[in-house]
């Protein structure tokens, strides 16, 4: 088994984030629905930013939009789990952040599900990459892996 097959560990994440599941969250299956796992990667990323000081999400001028996203599930979660969501930076680039986010039910020591999240930083007006703003790369450095 290879690295990126294994779940990732509480341990190796130094921002953490809690999201309590909600009924609707489960599918017909008994368990979070594989869409909602990007949902709480989406939420966990903006929330770190807004709550850091680096996002208005009505008034900044330079937004970072997603263009890449992918997920490895490992075990099921279901309502009503509270999720304790992992965040780090991977990949600090001149207009692009790669995050890792991991997906913790309870108390587990491994995760769920461990996701990539992509942020390409642009000019909300135009749509065209931007240097990220120093402020958010003060952010985004102190999540580095």
């Amino acid at each position: 088994m290879s690295e990126k097959s294994k779940p990732a560990r509480r341990e190796t994440y130094r921002h953490f984030n809690s999201i309590q599941t909600r009924w609707g969250d489960n599918d017909v299956y008994g368990h979070v629905n594989n869409v909602i796992y990007y949902a709480f990667f989406d939420t966990a990323v903006n929330h770190h930013l807004i709550e850091r000081g680096v996002l208005d999400i009505a008034n900044s001028s330079v937004i970072g939009l997603v263009v890449e996203t992918r997920c490895t599930f490992f075990s099921s979660m279901g309502f009503p789990d509270t999720v304790h969501v992992g965040l780090r930076v991977v990949h600090l680039g001149n207009s692009s952040v790669r995050y890792e986010i991991a997906l913790f039910r309870n108390d587990a020591d491994e995760a769920s599900a461990v996701g990539e999240f992509v942020h390409v930083y642009v000019e909300r007006a135009t749509n065209r990459p931007v240097t990220i703003p120093g402020p958010v790369r003060e952010v985004l450095q102190s999540l580095t892996a």
